[in-house]
């Protein structure tokens, strides 16, 4: 019987000095291309792989990061 690989690791520590300027206002993880975040276009993909946890490593200040995935009831919809 074969494991299946069902966790993801993203390091999303970095500065993102690379994309400065842009990344002096928003994290590289949470700028969008097109119509999402980058980092959900990871998400997606590894979810369609089979993956069911994902564990981000993070460094201070990532906020935005944990705001993006945190349950906002009042925008759901019904």
């Amino acid at each position: 019987m074969r494991n299946r690989v069902t966790k993801a690791i993203f390091p999303v520590a970095g500065l993102g000095t690379r994309f400065i300027p842009a990344t002096k206002s928003v994290p590289k993880e949470i700028m969008t291309l097109v119509d999402r975040p980058l980092v959900q276009y990871a998400i997606d993909e590894a979810r369609a792989a089979g993956i069911k946890e994902f564990i981000f490593v993070t460094s201070r200040g990532k906020g935005a990061l944990e705001d993006y995935f945190d349950n906002a009831p009042q925008l759901e919809q019904e």
